[in-house]
């Protein structure tokens, strides 16, 4: 795979640190660049398809009616909040 060429407009202030870092570490700046923009890439990759999923703490039998439903609002508050 044979490189393209870019522009990309980038902070004065963060492109002045990002070629110290380079010369610092013996790297070319494109090296620099290219590694982040990987590190991102993969971050975001591993985000997608890592979903957090809460763990079921049902309580009751599957299927079973919901003895809550039929409750109203100002019902459920009290049940909550009894003995407080």
């Amino acid at each position: 795979m044979y490189p393209m060429k870019t522009t990309v407009v980038i902070a004065d202030p963060l492109l002045r640190r990002a070629k110290e870092h380079a010369r610092r570490v013996g790297r070319p700046l494109r090296a620099l660049i290219e590694e982040g923009l990987r590190r991102v890439l993969e971050a975001a990759e591993q985000n997608a398809t890592s979903r957090y999923r809460l763990v079921d703490r049902s309580v009751g039998q599957t299927g079973a009616p919901n003895p809550l439903e039929r409750m109203s609002w100002q019902d459920l508050r009290e049940e909550m909040y009894a003995g407080r």
